[in-house]
């Protein structure tokens, strides 16, 4: 039986299935936050920079105030934008008075990068070339630190990352006194990231997997082994795509704002070793073929696979 939820480095546990709110329509989020409380759902990730946190805490309210859930049986999760890459605390204050909450079950750096604190906007500053203000000398090691800080004040239960590569997390294991508790990568079998999912399996890091399906509409929900395995487990896709990183021992984010597929997506297979050789075949010859595919793609400039390689400038290619 697939299981329910697992165990993080921090003794807390997590649950196997989450619900996302990445890219949710303005109006359309604290319904659907509400909903997936009342039916089952009890992993909520947000971030500062979806620009939603107030409605995700609409939500969560809506939910706590009806009975469905309460505060301390339920996972929140949000993430310290780059523009407060230098101010972590003020950070999650400003998450945590968003959602309403005292504090959150896990805070997490959300890119390796800094972005200009005193920028022409507060989460996607410009420069008159219409590129990213970054902080090109930023240390994403300092910003660590001050996430260990956090930890004193009740207001993070846990502390992880998100976006991070093999040569950052080998960066940040080489200082940190607090190893993270998860790493939120795009993960799917278009883009298996298998050194990444090792690396932190062997150190202890919990992977948490989102755009699970690639894109909308796009070749993964299509794709022959995606679609073998729904018929031999009478599924559809796309709980196959999510099943996929649960039977890798993985948290799977699923997001959407509609009932029926909000309510679908807690539908998890138990997908046994063949079931996962017709998927891991698949992600190996896509390898092979260099024809992984990645969707989110941010415009920062800089190559997040190998960050001594940026030495200050911006490099082409983002990710």
């Amino acid at each position: 039986m697939a299981p329910s939820t697992f165990k993080l480095n921090t003794g807390q546990d997590i649950p196997a299935i989450g619900f996302g709110t990445w890219q949710a329509a303005p109006g359309e989020v604290a319904a659907a936050v509400t909903y997936a409380l009342k039916i089952g759902y009890k992993l909520i990730d947000a971030a500062y920079c979806y620009a939603n946190e107030d409605e995700v805490g609409q939500g969560l309210k809506a939910a706590f105030d009806a009975g469905y859930v309460k505060r301390e049986d339920i996972f929140v999760m949000t993430k310290l934008w780059n523009t407060y890459s230098t101010r972590v605390e003020l950070g999650l204050d400003k998450s945590l008075k968003a959602l309403g909450l005292d504090y959150v079950d896990l805070y997490l750096v959300h890119w390796p990068v800094g972005m200009n604190p005193n920028g022409n906007d507060d989460r996607f500053p410009k420069l008159p070339d219409g590129s990213r203000d970054m902080l090109w000398e930023h240390d994403h090691v300092a910003t660590w630190k001050q996430m260990e800080g956090l930890l004193t004040t009740g207001k993070a239960r846990g502390i992880g990352v998100c976006n991070y590569s093999e040569p950052y997390l080998k960066q940040l294991l080489e200082k940190e006194d607090v190893v993270p508790a998860i790493n939120q990568i795009e993960n799917s079998p278009a883009l298996p990231q298998q050194e990444v999912v090792d690396f932190c399996k062997a150190k202890g890091i919990h992977v948490v997997a989102y755009s699970p399906l690639g894109s909308t509409g796009g070749p993964l929900m299509k794709s022959e082994a995606v679609g073998k395995v729904a018929e031999r487990k009478g599924v559809s896709p796309g709980t196959v795509l999510l099943s996929y990183h649960v039977a890798r021992g993985a948290t799977v984010l699923a997001k959407s704002v509609t009932e029926s597929r909000i309510k679908a997506n807690l539908e998890i297979a138990d997908l046994d070793a063949e079931d996962m050789k017709i998927l891991d075949d698949y992600s190996d010859s896509l390898v092979k073929q260099g024809a992984v595919q990645r969707y989110v793609y941010p415009p920062f400039g800089i190559n997040f696979g190998f960050p001594d390689k940026n030495e200050g400038k911006s490099l082409p290619n983002g990710v």
